[in-house]
């Protein structure tokens, strides 16, 4: 079980314990549930619906044609994204999990819509951070739902413990980048498929060399969901790869910044 943080704000948090951490590092991800409420990630959505616009968004397709949209940041700014990818409830629990500090590496909204997302081939995401400059597997992301993430709209899908493997080769296929295809048909032989579904607020914290991907969206319902990705200090690219440079101090926000940012907008 979590434990539960001794002081508690205006919204419940839970610290990762060692058994977490543990379980972490044996199968290369952890599922928090209610990590997040449904009132906050109903405020991310509705921003989301009137500020991402198309010319903003980013289409990927599927080896079938599908197209999956998104939209992507490389640095955390004082909006309601970075009110979640800096918000001490996942930062403070990254940190525990590598022991070191940790700044944001990039961000991303999944438009997964009903009827037309695409699906993402298999892939690690330190597959093609490594050819960012990243030097170690030290990075990791927490995948926050924002609408319910089931079998039939395409919810995440994880080869329990394949982070062990280390880093396989990817290719660029439409858009996508891939894991190679030898080293795939091995890994889903050894290693056991999971889907992980999710309530909105629930969040996945996985390692950035966990293998996984997902179906197409072919039920009436969207999946929608928050991707931060964060990177150890001490691995900060060593190139620069990004308009804005390597590395940015991460500067957390408290566990009621949501809904303080709630506030904000409201008034």
């Amino acid at each position: 079980m979590l434990q539960k943080a001794e002081m508690v704000e205006s919204v419940d948090f839970q610290f990762l314990s060692a058994q977490n951490k543990k379980d972490y590092w044996e199968n290369g991800f952890l599922v928090i549930k209610s990590l997040f409420t449904r009132e906050e990630v109903k405020k991310l959505r509705s921003i989301a619906e009137k500020d991402l616009v198309e010319t903003e968004i980013m289409v990927k397709g599927d080896q079938s044609g599908n197209l999956t949209k998104l939209k992507m940041w490389d640095r955390p700014e004082d909006d309601i994204y970075g009110m979640f990818s800096r918000n001490e409830r996942i930062t403070d629990n990254v940190e525990i999990l590598f022991g070191e500090p940790i700044y944001i590496y990039s961000a991303k909204m999944i438009l997964k819509n009903a009827r037309e997302g695409g699906a993402w081939e298999w892939h690690q995401d330190y597959g093609y951070w490594y050819n960012y400059g990243c030097l170690l597997p030290t990075m990791n992301s927490c995948i926050v739902a924002v609408d319910a993430a089931n079998k039939e709209n395409g919810c995440l899908q994880v080869l329990r413990g394949s982070h062990k493997i280390g880093r396989i080769n990817h290719d660029r296929i439409n858009g996508q980048t891939v894991a190679d295809d030898e080293k795939i048909n091995e890994a889903v032989k050894k290693f056991e498929l999971e889907y992980i579904e999710m309530q909105p607020g629930d969040a996945l914290i996985f390692d950035g060399n966990l293998l996984h991907r997902s179906d197409s969206n072919m039920s009436d319902f969207d999946r929608w969901s928050f991707i931060a990705s964060y990177n150890t200090v001490a691995n900060k690219p060593y190139k620069k790869v990004r308009e804005y440079g390597n590395y940015e101090e991460l500067k957390k926000v408290p566990r009621s910044a949501i809904l303080d940012f709630e506030m904000a907008v409201q008034g």
